[in-house]
């Protein structure tokens, strides 16, 4: 009897090591979207997504400037934005140049409020450092939210290099980007 009592005990342990042992590593493979699957709240959908640009937070740098796009949370519970949106320049219906490519940034969940809002720095180089000048006029930016498969249209005219990426993206980041813009 005793020896049976020791025997449950000492399996008692070696499960509770085991589990002690496996359930971080089992934490750790969670993809984000499964790690978000929990009770939390979803993605954004792009019917409460409103995307807009932060005029007047734009940043020069030798060579180009860049732009914060600002993704708003217009419904009425919390959502959730993570890694880099989709964006490319527009002229009428037609994609102007190669979509932008992505800035290796780190990048994690981003919970938006209702009403709140998040960014991602478009970063645009000058067409006459990469196409001699040459570059085309965009009227617009087409522009998915993380994880959405429809766009919104940004009324934004920008230069652009026919056939050479002119257009980066860094990840969706917490807040809006607009230097000297405060929420409350």
């Amino acid at each position: 009897m005793t020896y049976r009592a020791r025997s449950w005990v000492g399996t008692g342990v070696i499960g509770g090591v085991l589990l002690g042992i496996c359930a971080p590593m089992a934490a750790v493979t969670l993809s984000p979207a499964r790690a978000r699957a929990g009770t939390g709240p979803s993605p954004c959908s792009a019917a409460h997504t409103v995307i807009w640009v932060g005029m007047g937070g734009g940043s020069g740098f030798a060579g180009g400037y860049g732009l914060p796009l600002e993704f708003s949370n217009v419904g009425r519970r919390s959502c959730t934005l993570y890694g880099y949106p989709g964006v490319s320049a527009d002229r009428g219906t037609r994609q102007v140049g190669p979509a932008a490519t992505r800035l290796q940034e780190r990048h994690s969940v981003v919970t938006l409020a209702a009403g709140a809002s998040a960014h991602a720095f478009l970063r645009v180089t000058d067409t006459g450092a990469l196409c001699g000048g040459r570059g085309a006029t965009a009227d617009a930016l087409k522009v998915y939210a993380p994880g959405q498969r429809s766009s919104q249209p940004v009324l934004i005219s920008v230069q652009v290099c026919p056939h050479r990426a002119t257009l980066a993206v860094g990840a969706v980041k917490r807040g809006v980007g607009i230097p000297g813009y405060v929420t409350q």
